[in-house]
């Protein structure tokens, strides 16, 4: 409860100093009620969603959008009570300056035209995250880009020169609420025609049952050389409260056959290998293994029994903590890793072969892309949807396709 009264007087108080701005640019009251009506039911939706939460019903949609919109007003608001908090204490000092000085420049009329355009440029600042959310809620959660690499290998087996895999990860099914744009990026990935198609973990969100609506969506799915999957730390249900363990064991099985029946051989600590004109590749998956209190089922070594240390080798690993972790400085060599989990946060600014940035950088150092160390790379994937948050910003749902190449990389 103390919480609770924390939070409202926190927003309260945004709220109230955002209302200055707004008020300075126009005098309309329909206007200004229409404020105050916005944000009472903004916060009461919230309030409602998420007073009495309960974790055996799990985070629904209506939690993530009651989250979303309460977001998309409180980020401008706070926004608008630094610029204009920066105002005050600027007319503060101005104010002691010339009474101390006995300087009178600064009258009236000129306060309030300073006050009117200070308040224009914050409201015009303030706008920007407020579109940027709502083109992200609406649009920009199914906004799929397909993004392409090249990785150049000296001993990758000459069979496998120009061989395509298409990764998907982190589908969060249980978020969806389009079947129409689900099956749009189906097609989407289908039309890459890679030689294999991977997926790194979290299906769902918490149940086998939020899957269902799409599982005749995603059979569509085809690869020539077949489809491999590893589990996520959502797979597994550990962020619902289950009458029973059994109840728990059970969802999760359900989950394994729904991966069977979609087409997925879901590598649990094991691998399969791939053979061309008899060479082959490795794909090797684990179980989660995350850093920060994730789950730790991954076993890296069980899942390379009878694997040379020649072979060529792919691993996906859900969690791209695992790679620094355990990976990187392995006795094998693991020529790429595959992976998922950070979403890129949904939250950031891209531009690409440039520049890219999120608030999740400073939670994990490999969070989206391309990382090389020691001739091994990492691929994160920022995910094909969403959790908490029903939208995306600045980073878009991805569908990765990574051609392996024979040879040095181009200089």
């Amino acid at each position: 409860m103390l919480r609770w009264i924390i939070f409202l007087l926190i927003f309260i108080a945004i709220d109230i100093y955002a209302f200055q701005a707004f008020k300075t640019i126009t005098k309309n009251g329909l206007a200004q009620f229409s404020y105050w009506v916005m944000s009472l039911i903004v916060l009461g939706n919230f309030i409602f969603m998420y007073f009495g939460f309960n974790r055996s019903d799990g985070f629904s949609q209506a939690h993530g959008y009651a989250f979303a919109f309460l977001i998309t007003l409180f980020l401008p608001k706070a926004m608008l009570l630094v610029m204009m908090l920066g105002e005050d204490v600027f007319r503060l000092f101005e104010g002691i300056f010339n009474k101390f000085s006995g300087s009178t420049t600064t009258n009236g009329s000129m306060f309030e035209g300073r006050r009117k355009f200070v308040s224009q440029i914050a409201l015009g600042i303030a706008a920007i995250p407020f579109t940027s959310f709502i083109y992200g809620i609406s649009k920009g959660k199914y906004n799929f880009k397909v993004l392409n690499y090249n990785l150049y290998y000296e001993d990758l087996p000459d069979a496998f020169d120009g061989y395509r895999i298409t990764q998907i990860s982190d589908i969060h099914s249980g978020s969806f609420d389009s079947i129409k744009k689900v099956d749009y990026a189906i097609d989407l990935i289908n039309q890459q025609e890679s030689d294999t198609i991977v997926f790194t973990g979290d299906m769902v969100n918490n149940k086998a049952e939020e899957m269902h609506p799409y599982v005749d969506i995603f059979k569509k799915l085809k690869a020539k050389d077949g489809m491999y999957s590893v589990l996520g730390n959502h797979d597994y249900g550990d962020y619902l409260r289950w009458e029973t363990e059994e109840a728990k064991s059970s969802n999760l099985n359900a989950l394994k056959d729904l991966q069977k029946d979609i087409g997925f051989d879901l590598l649990l600590n094991e691998h399969r290998f791939i053979e061309k004109n008899g060479e082959r590749i490795a794909i090797i998956g684990v179980e989660n293994w995350g850093k920060g209190g994730f789950k730790k089922a991954g076993d890296l070594n069980a899942a390379i029994s009878n694997i040379d240390k020649d072979d060529f080798k792919i691993l996906l690993s859900h969690d791209p903590s695992h790679w620094e972790a355990e990976v990187v400085d392995h006795d094998l060599h693991y020529h790429l890793t595959l992976s998922g989990h950070t979403h890129g946060m949904q939250f950031g600014i891209e531009i690409p072969g440039i520049f890219k940035w999120s608030p999740v950088k400073w939670r994990y150092k490999q969070w989206a892309g391309i990382y090389e160390k020691f001739g091994q790379y990492i691929n994160v994937n920022r995910g094909f949807g969403y959790l908490a948050f029903p939208g995306r910003v600045g980073i878009w749902p991805e569908i990765t396709v990574i051609e392996l190449k024979k040879g040095l990389k181009p200089s």
